[in-house]
């Protein structure tokens, strides 16, 4: 019987194994929260769950109806709090891989340390928040999006008394929407794209969209919500600065040109005591490149109409592939855990998702960052937050040293080095050295998204290997 590993219990993750366990293999899902359901279906753990648990998340009877199929399965084993922590090639393993997997809590003094050598895996790691730099975003009460609407929806607790959300993206409603239930007073919200661009994005072959007309009443709800709670919504602006002492006690806000360039003269300070930001989404992509996975231009896993990549029995399904939201993770999960156990996926399951990358393309023409945003840096302001290195510092050495390579410019200037290890300021600091370095493009192969160990194992953990069989 086919033995299929799946990384990741989001919608993708969770859909994977379904179809996986539908197609009648055996599966692994592994997740390193203590629950399932990823960052989208983030909620409280079931003995301290609310009464309308349900209201606070879209799809949440289709969560119930997935978590319960995983684990009231006796083919699926589930392993929570377990995290992935380096992936290497094996000989011995059906897939050519073994998984290096460590469970146990966080603050455990022991974990159990596991190998697994799946015959197919399944790569559904998703995405986190890309917040691009500013003046003040290393205060106390800057939170990215996906950050405050966590601690929101799995936690009731709100950032703040009075926040502005701000960023890029159809994100920020679901956002504002999670930080005012939470109880916060959102002041406005600011989207960094001009309506111009807005409509552009999303206006081409409008019949296609019929296909997503779903996404039509979560638009309506946000909108109510919007308009019942007073909510500005204002585009062509960004949070270009935040100001405090010991925490954000107000922020800047500028109207921005088409390439969100600030505009001189059109800065207005808005007190606030939380600032809420996201400009886009940075794949977590750290098994994919160990597995040896190509990535595209557009630095995604780059897979076929199998959810297959590049290397033999490693699919990858979800953000990983591209930014398109809870439907299109769904639907490339369905058809990634049913291929990879063999079968082929469900018609349904292949059109939705052709209807949602079409919706995905859209997001990326109507949103995507704009180069202008380095304008509203300052030499002091503080770009790699671990090693706090300064915007002027960082391209002052890149400059004095003349590297062409990322490898050579990350030792000298020290940014994406800290404990991090460039989650945060990754894609970021590319941009910027490649701006300050005479070529267009790094001339090695490294990239921020390499880290072989991808998370901080305890030596102890480390020298246990081996005294625990593999999981049946």
């Amino acid at each position: 019987m086919t033995r299929v590993l799946v990384v990741g219990a989001g919608p993708a993750g969770l859909a994977s194994a379904v179809a996986a366990l539908d197609a009648g293999a055996d599966v692994w899902l592994v997740d390193s929260s203590d629950e399932t359901g990823g960052q989208y279906w983030r909620h409280l753990p079931e003995q301290r769950a609310g009464a309308g648990e349900a209201r606070l998340h879209h799809g949440f009877a289709l969560y119930r109806a997935l978590r319960d199929r995983v684990l009231g399965d006796p083919a699926c084993t589930v392993l929570l709090s377990s995290a992935v922590w380096s992936i290497e090639r094996s000989a011995s393993s059906p897939s050519g891989l073994t998984v290096n997997v460590s469970t146990g809590r966080i603050d455990a003094t022991r974990a159990r340390m596991t190998a697994l050598q799946p015959d197919a895996l399944v790569l559904a790691t998703g995405a986190h928040d890309r917040t691009l730099p500013f003046p003040g975003w290393d205060l106390p009460g800057v939170f990215t999006g996906g950050a405050a609407q966590a601690l929101a929806k799995g936690e009731r607790v709100r950032v703040g008394e009075r926040v502005v959300v701000g960023g890029a993206g159809p994100f920020l409603l679901p956002v504002a929407s999670s930080v005012a239930e939470s109880g916060a007073r959102v002041v406005e919200v600011v989207e960094a794209n001009r309506v111009g661009r807005i409509l552009r994005g999303w206006s081409p072959r409008p019949w296609r969209l019929l296909g997503a007309r779903s996404k039509a009443g979560e638009l309506v709800g946000y909108v109510s919500t919007f308009v019942r709670r007073r909510i500005p919504y204002r585009t062509g602006s960004a949070v270009v600065a935040a100001h405090g002492t010991d925490r954000v006690e107000a922020v800047t806000i500028a109207r921005l040109d088409a390439d969100w360039r600030p505009i001189p003269g059109t800065e207005r300070r808005v007190a606030a005591d939380a600032v809420c930001v996201s400009h886009d989404f940075t794949p977590r992509l750290e098994l994919a490149v160990a597995a040896g996975c190509a990535l595209g231009p557009d630095r995604f896993v780059v897979v076929d109409d199998r959810q297959e990549t590049s290397v033999p029995g490693v699919f990858a399904v979800g953000e990983i592939t591209g930014i398109g939201g809870v439907d299109l993770a769904l639907a490339e999960g369905a058809v990634g855990g049913a291929a990879a156990a063999g079968r082929n996926a469900p018609a349904d399951a292949v059109r939705r998702r052709r209807v949602f990358a079409d919706f995905a393309t859209r997001i990326g023409a109507a949103h995507g960052i704009r180069p202008g945003w380095r304008h509203w840096l300052h030499d002091d302001t503080i770009v790699c937050r671990c090693e706090e290195v300064g915007y002027g510092r960082l391209c002052t050495t890149a400059a004095a040293t003349d590297g062409e390579g990322l490898r050579s410019l990350k030792l000298s200037t020290r940014a994406g080095l800290g404990i991090c290890q460039g989650r945060i300021c990754g894609r970021t600091v590319e941009e910027l050295l490649i701006a300050a370095s005479p070529g267009d493009r790094f001339l090695d192969s490294v990239t921020t998204d390499r880290r072989p160990i991808v998370t901080p194992q305890r030596l102890g953990d480390l020298a246990s290997i081996g005294d625990d069989p593999e999981l049946p």
